[in-house]
């Protein structure tokens, strides 16, 4: 008799432990088992997943659990992005993205997701200014010069980009409205391609972060004509801001966001937001990503407030200007 009601015992116990197994994900966090995948919806090696990589490095030290990382590119970043919006909102899949989430609804209007409604924010990560790069043997030795050619140009310089909703391809835009000129666009699926065909002197400009350009620029294999943020990177000292170079108002820097599906429970985000913060304090991140030219954002802004509030600003901002110019893409 004792017997069988000590073996009804623990199996009410196995019963309970596999209930609260269950139910795991809502009471506390993602499952501590598995890896949680951050989705980066560019090329590999290119800005956003270099960021992606170390990052990923760091959060799985905060959190003790791994964070690997995985590329899902094409059409401008949609279909990663619309990978992530379909992923289990348990807090084992994320998506890190950059400021083409805020413009991917006025430059696709038939997306398989909406940016704002299908996410859950988590926090801002860092900010990076982009650099006006050109062929090496393009005949302009500064951007003034670089001015007058793009308007003498019949037909436009080419100007490579990785597609609709894309940083390189926002720079674009912004850069045609400023000069004004035009440019005939040569979209490709990530911008270390269209990088190669730049200093292959297969196009003329492209406009990008400089985690992707800036060997290539101290190699001499492409020119340098300036930056977009408000003052000049260290690790480029020599090259001005647009500002100084002739251009006033044209500043992008490419802010970049981390992102869980629509539905993740609210602590699992905070737990997420928290391995966050803990890792843009980290000094070995700062380092690595000041050596990329990128500035992690301050605590205050690694949260899912901060990136709710930034993604609803960047959207207002990008629409009119996007489907007034965006042209350029198509």
């Amino acid at each position: 008799m004792v017997l069988k009601k000590t073996v009804a015992a623990l199996l009410a116990l196995a019963a309970m432990g596999g209930a609260l197994a269950a139910d795991l994900p809502k009471l506390g966090g993602p499952l501590r088992t598995k890896p949680i995948t951050i989705v980066v919806p560019f090329t590999h090696g290119g800005p956003t997943d270099e960021l992606a990589r170390v990052l990923a490095d760091a959060m799985g030290r905060a959190l003790k659990q791994k964070v690997i990382e995985v590329n899902v590119r094409g059409a401008g970043g949609t279909l990663g992005t619309a990978r992530a919006a379909r992923a289990a909102p348990d807090g084992t899949t994320l998506l890190l993205s950059n400021i083409g989430h805020a413009t991917a609804a006025a430059l696709h209007p038939k997306l398989a997701y909406d940016p704002v409604s299908d996410f859950e924010p988590i926090g801002l990560v860092a900010d990076v200014p982009m650099t006006l790069v050109g062929r090496a043997k393009l005949p302009a030795a500064d951007l003034e010069e670089l001015v007058m050619l793009a308007q003498a140009t019949k037909g436009g310089l080419s100007y490579g980009h990785a597609g609709a909703g894309s940083a390189s391809h926002l720079c674009g835009v912004m850069l045609m409205r400023a000069m004004p000129a035009e440019f005939t666009s040569v979209p490709y699926q990530g911008t270390q391609e269209t990088l190669l065909d730049l200093a292959g002197g297969h196009i003329d400009l492209m406009c990008d972060q400089p985690t992707n350009t800036l060997a290539a620029i101290r190699k001499g294999q492409i020119k340098a004509y300036a930056v977009t943020g408000a003052r000049r990177l260290d690790v480029l000292p020599s090259v001005p801001t647009m500002h100084e170079a002739g251009l006033p108002g044209v500043e992008l820097q490419v802010w970049h966001g981390l992102y869980a599906p629509k539905g993740t429970p609210e602590p699992v985000v905070a737990r997420l937001a928290d391995g966050l913060r803990q890792a843009l304090k980290d000094p070995q991140v700062r380092a690595r990503f000041a050596a990329l030219g990128a500035q992690p954002v301050p605590p205050e802004e690694a949260t899912p407030g901060a990136l709710r509030a930034k993604l609803k600003s960047e959207v207002e901002r990008w629409r009119p200007v996007v489907e007034k110019v965006g042209v350029l893409a198509r």
